[in-house]
């Protein structure tokens, strides 16, 4: 496959050749368990703003995740047990199905449940919500209902199909198969409810899901190699032809899982972060250069932002060029791009970390991990003027796009040009100050544009900027 990813005009102009999908053909700071670390920053000194990092829920859900890849490495079979407790009453349990989606599916991708047991599971079955047969969501109704603080365990038996080689979340060539979000994934958003969001035919993402204190099980022919989300155990010995490779992360939104034939490096940051890359045997570049490469990024961006979110990060690179995609501690990588790479790094705290609704604002992930990126070579400011003037609003939901050009334009495009204009317009040292502060004070939360405002709510000139943007709303703004 020869496709490559076609990079809007906004975001050329901007030197800004960020991801998100495959189908976009596109130990100082940390504490032992590396995570929740206070970083040292001038953001701590700032009125109203948390001294350290803010702890993930502890009442998150948590997930165990079995997966078998099949021989031939074209399917997933998987039991999921999921252990849930409410901050709000409910009656049921809503599962987003991705692998359903336009994009995934149209590729021959599919997942489908089989089958689901609990102690308080009355009935279950799929919705459609603008996905392919057989829905792309699962909701699983619950006999009695839950109260805030209530937990019930429900485990789901499912399969994925594994569709042909593309630029997906999900896939398989000779040698490798990759699935990521390949399970029913929980839809949650604490305080709020369960997200119901419409799939779109456009190219995003549109989940919304919490951090869970997520494990992992991998079997897999043993001449493969699994690289995946999570702090990775050694595999088992053979045994029967297979091996079985575990992970554990536990402020995982989601999950990647990438098994092939790799050539692996692994390196420690200064910081203490392990990063793991892996090749296939016909890439361009080597492991140890793609860590490298990763390396740099984790350090340069933890300088910025605090202290990268996991204790480990996997980069599997995957066959052709085209993008990458973001995971919790892990980057599906198409295309050994060193733009492209920063920006999926980026997305560790600006997704990872500070999580958001995907489809209602997805420029808080997409327009952040944008510039984080352009920090490093900042455009020319008449290219900056030219993606700040591109019609529409980056604060837009994904429905309100009609095709992924205009998306790509308005949310990444503008989106970056519009943060880096509100930092020039605040000064850079207190807006990045400002921003220090949103990341701790939102870290493992499903952030909103009001929690943002709130963390500006003392530089008016960059609010003003955003607001011109369409990033923010005057009603988001704090009184």
């Amino acid at each position: 496959m020869t496709a490559r990813r076609v990079v809007p005009a906004a975001v050329a102009l901007l030197l800004l050749t960020g991801c998100t999908s495959f189908a976009q053909t596109l130990a100082a700071e940390r504490d032992a368990a590396g995570r929740g670390a206070a970083p040292s920053s001038p953001a701590g000194d700032q009125e109203g703003c948390p001294g350290g990092r803010a702890e993930p829920d502890p009442d998150r859900p948590v997930v165990d995740l079995d997966f078998r890849l099949s021989d031939d490495l074209r399917r997933v079979t998987g039991t999921e047990t999921v252990v849930f407790t409410p901050d709000v009453a409910t009656g049921e349990m809503v599962f987003r199905l991705v692998p359903n989606g336009p994009g995934a599916a149209g590729l021959g991708n599919r997942l489908t449940v089989d089958d689901v047991r609990g102690d308080d599971v009355d009935r279950s079955g799929y919705e459609d919500a603008g996905a392919e047969e057989p829905g792309g969501l699962y909701v699983v109704t619950l006999d009695d209902g839950l109260g805030a603080g209530e937990s019930t365990e429900v485990e789901l038996d499912f399969t994925v199909a594994l569709g042909e080689r593309g630029f997906e979340r999900l896939g398989a060539v000779e040698g490798a198969s990759w699935w990521a979000s390949g399970f029913p994934l929980l839809a949650w958003e604490p305080g709020v409810g369960w997200a119901r969001d419409p799939f779109v035919g456009i190219l995003g993402e549109t989940a919304t899901s919490p951090v869970a204190d997520t494990t992992v099980s991998v079997s897999v022919p043993e001449e493969l190699t699994v690289l995946m989300t999570g702090d990775q155990d050694e595999p088992t010995a053979p045994e029967d032809g297979r091996r079985t490779w575990t992970s554990h992360e536990p402020v995982a939104r989601d999950v990647s899982v990438a098994a092939g034939e790799f050539r692996t490096a692994t390196l420690t940051t200064p910081a203490g972060v392990e990063i793991t890359t892996g090749v296939l045997p016909d890439a361009g570049i080597g492991p140890g250069e793609l860590a490298d490469w990763a390396g740099e990024d984790v350090t340069a961006l933890a300088d910025r932002f605090g202290a990268f979110p996991y204790a480990t990060l996997t980069v599997p690179l995957l066959p052709d060029e085209g993008g990458g995609i973001e995971y919790p501690s892990s980057i599906l990588l198409a295309g050994a791009g060193r733009v492209v790479l920063e920006h999926e790094v980026a997305h560790m705290w600006f997704y990872g970390m500070v999580g958001d609704s995907q489809f209602r604002d997805p420029w808080l992930d997409e327009a952040f991990a944008t510039y984080a990126e352009s920090l490093d070579d900042q455009a020319p400011q008449a290219a900056q003027d030219r993606a700040l003037a591109v019609p529409g609003d980056v604060g837009a939901s994904m429905d309100k796009f009609d095709d992924t050009g205009t998306y790509f334009d308005v949310v990444y495009g503008k989106g970056g040009a519009a943060l880096l204009a509100a930092r020039r317009a605040a000064g850079p040292e207190a807006f990045d100050a400002a921003l220090r502060c949103y990341v701790q004070a939102s870290a493992w939360t499903i952030a909103t544009p009001e929690d943002l405002a709130a963390a500006l709510a003392d530089l008016p000139a960059a609010l003003d900027v955003l607001v011109r943007a369409g990033a923010l709303d005057r009603a988001d703004l704090p009184d």
